[in-house]
């Protein structure tokens, strides 16, 4: 049957949004009349209200059940308002309840959206009574299930949030889309509603950017120290300056706009700045906050503490230079109590002052040393009377010692014994074998330093020189010399006869040279395979090599024959000149061996100061290892040096100095303060000067 309402300008309400809103929306009134009604939810508000009198709302309530009650149609009493309820109005409702044929109360709140369902689901039941009977719940054990549900979805909504959005520029709008069809927005919307996932999604779009910026400004406070120290790396200069002062200094600096910008907007953070990931620069307003003054205060600090750590550092230096107490050969450990203090514990590790000791012992070890050595030869009449082997018995080491002992110099290596009796035994060696090796002065020896001199200069003769060679028989003849392995140098050497004349001759310009060919594939420091012999003084040297084991062959060849000649005075093997060629491997047509080889032997040329041949072209063949216009090249390059360096086979004599313009003797001792190259390069940058053949290779 049809019931009548009365509902005078009673407002019909479809969805929460338009609470509060209601001007947004269209206006439906309930109509007032003859309605199908199924049932009724008698709603007790039991929260705390202003100028409301619980009591008074009870009793309308009362006279409201009444008339529903005559309809005959089920009641179920709701409570609202339990977010906020008061106990005692909740538990009158109860009572009120109970008195009224044992009413069925389901306690809610629509803001917390809690037992809402409830409410009308028990209602539905009252009416069919063919569906389950429905469990009521209290409402606070209702709230803490609707929370625990509600967390797990917000934690499944949160966790798809995270995975979709990785950019703190998002929009909602761009999102939401994406998320529409996923069920943990879907079920995060339908339990807290749209703008409660849009605040979820926005917290999280902040901390991103949050995370963003902080990445950001570390990486500025990383640069800082950096743009400290190349713009203000001097401590006098900012030691007295506040920071604002500091910042107006780096703005002045040339290389200002290298480390910093200036940007229009401040601060940084709250800009677009920050995501220009181009520039790395860091916004000058960076400094005006705490962290940036703290670093330069940090910066500050530093060049003070290097700064007092340098000053200790001297002081040490200076505690060593004047304490009586180190001497020569002292241990750390014994010198330690002496030097050290508070101040140097305090500003420097222990293993900094021992580098800096042992820096100082060898200074004055070295300088201990040459004092005795001068000491010794002071006293060379205690080295006269020994045996020809110059190996003094311990009576005379005795002697020896009694006698130095009481000098300074003696016991000043007091810590040194050993030392101090090699230095004396090598002494004496020097007394009976005087040579350069066994000279005290072996190091700064002039001799060798004057040697090095005039062998490294480059020689011009004169034209007058250059005449008289070319008119001497003996330059028409080039001893050449063929070093290779596993039979290159023979079939090189077979290859060059075979474009010689009968008689061994060789056409070089339109002119005859008799050209002697010696090939060597063996051991040079055997006499059979040495470059030089009592008939044959090479002129130059040809290196062959077609891998890594022939060129090996010819580095260490050349090298053992260097060896050899040093210390003798016929050592021009030593600027013999050489020419390095790779030949090609019968039907060896890699490119990338070839390749290789030729850088190997580029460097190896670089290493001995040599030319570098290129291989010969495609198509030559075997039987034609290098051509004729490349034998050719060589030859005239060796015969050019030959007369350049004046190799000819001839013996001078002091009359050769007949003819020269000036004669000047130089004595120079080892020890000079002056410098020998200052003393000599004015002659050896002459034009006409050359080697001198009548006597040592110090002579010009």
């Amino acid at each position: 049957a049809a019931t009548k309402l009365a509902s005078a300008e009673k407002l019909m309400y479809f969805c929460t949004d338009q609470l509060g809103l209601e001007q947004d929306f269209e206006q439906k009134q309930m109509p007032d009349g003859k309605l199908l009604v199924d049932g009724f939810l008698l709603c007790i508000d039991v929260s705390r209200g202003m100028n409301r009198n619980f009591d008074d709302q009870l009793k309308f309530v009362s006279n409201l059940y009444n008339q529903l009650a005559k309809t005959k149609k089920p009641i179920v009493v709701v409570l609202t308002k339990c977010d906020e309820g008061v106990e005692r109005y909740i538990r009158d409702a109860h009572t009120f309840a109970l008195s009224k044929k044992n009413l069925q109360v389901v306690e809610t709140s629509a803001r917390s959206n809690v037992n809402i369902d409830l409410a009308f689901s028990t209602l539905v039941q009252l009416i069919d009574k063919s569906r389950g009977k429905t469990k009521i719940i209290p409402y606070f054990e209702a709230l803490k299930q609707q929370s625990q549900q509600i967390a797990a979805a917000k934690d499944k909504y949160e966790w798809l949030v995270s995975r979709i959005v990785k950019n703190h520029n998002e929009t909602w709008s761009n999102v939401s889309r994406k998320m529409q069809s996923s069920p943990e927005y879907q079920d995060y919307v339908y339990l807290e509603g749209t703008q409660k996932a849009k605040k979820l999604f926005l917290q999280h779009v902040h901390r991103l950017k949050q995370e963003h910026i902080e990445r950001r400004r570390k990486m500025y406070l990383a640069m800082l120290p950096q743009a400290f120290e190349a713009l203000i790396p001097d401590l006098d200069e900012i030691d007295h300056l506040s920071c604002v002062k500091v910042e107006k200094l780096l703005e002045t600096k040339p290389d200002f706009l290298k480390w910093f910008i200036v940007l229009e907007e401040t601060p940084w953070d709250a800009t677009s700045h920050i995501d220009n990931m181009e520039n790395e620069r860091i916004p000058f307003d960076l400094m005006e906050t705490q962290p940036a003054e703290q670093l330069y205060e940090a910066h500050l600090e530093k060049l003070r503490n290097e700064r007092k750590r340098a000053e200790m550092r001297r002081a040490f230096k200076e505690n060593l230079e004047t304490s009586p107490f180190i001497t020569p050969g002292k241990p750390w450990e014994e010198a330690r109590s002496f030097i050290m203090n508070e101040d140097f514990y305090m500003w420097l590790e222990e293993s900094i002052y021992m580098d800096i000791y042992s820096k100082h012992q060898k200074q004055i070890i070295e300088k201990a040393k040459e004092e005795f050595q001068e000491l010794l030869l002071e006293y060379s009449e205690l080295f006269y009377e020994l045996e020809l082997d110059a190996k003094p018995s311990k009576e005379k080491m005795g002697v020896i010692q009694d006698v130095l002992g009481e000098e300074q110099r003696f016991k000043a290596l007091q810590k040194l014994q050993a030392e101090r009796d090699a230095l004396i035994l090598k002494h004496i060696h020097f007394v009976y074998h005087p040579t350069k090796e066994t000279c005290p002065s072996c190091p700064v020896c002039i001799d060798s330093k004057i040697e090095h001199l005039i062998s490294s200069r480059f020689i011009r003769p004169s034209e007058r020189n250059q005449k008289n060679l070319l008119s001497d028989p003996n330059i028409d003849r080039i001893n050449l010399v063929i070093l290779g392995k596993d039979g290159l140098a023979r079939e090189l050497a077979n290859e060059i006869r075979a474009l010689c004349t009968n008689d061994d001759k060789y056409v070089i310009e339109g002119k005859m040279y008799e050209l002697s060919l010696r090939p060597i594939e063996g051991n040079v420091r055997l006499p059979v395979n040495s470059f030089q012999t009592p008939t044959f003084q090479p002129h130059g040297c040809l290196c062959l090599y077609n891998s890594k084991e022939s060129l090996s062959y010819v580095v260490e060849s050349i090298e053992k024959s260097r060896e050899s000649t040093i210390g003798r005075r016929d050592n021009h093997l030593v600027h013999l000149p050489l020419t390095l060629i790779l030949v090609n491997k019968r039907g060896d047509t890699s490119g990338e061996t070839l390749h290789s080889l030729i850088q190997q032997g580029q460097q190896i040329a670089s290493k001995l100061q040599c030319v570098f041949l290129d291989p010969a072209s495609a198509g030559i063949g075997y039987g034609r290892n290098i051509n004729e216009k490349q034998i050719s090249q060589v030859l005239k390059g060796l015969l050019d040096s030959k007369r350049n360096l004046n190799l000819v086979s001839s013996t001078s004599s002091i009359k050769d100095l007949a003819d020269v313009d000036l004669r000047i003797v130089m004595c120079l001792m080892c020890g000079d303060p002056f410098n020998a190259d200052d003393i000599l390069l004015p002659i050896l940058q002459s034009q006409t000067y050359r080697p001198s053949q009548c006597g040592s290779s110090s002579s010009v």
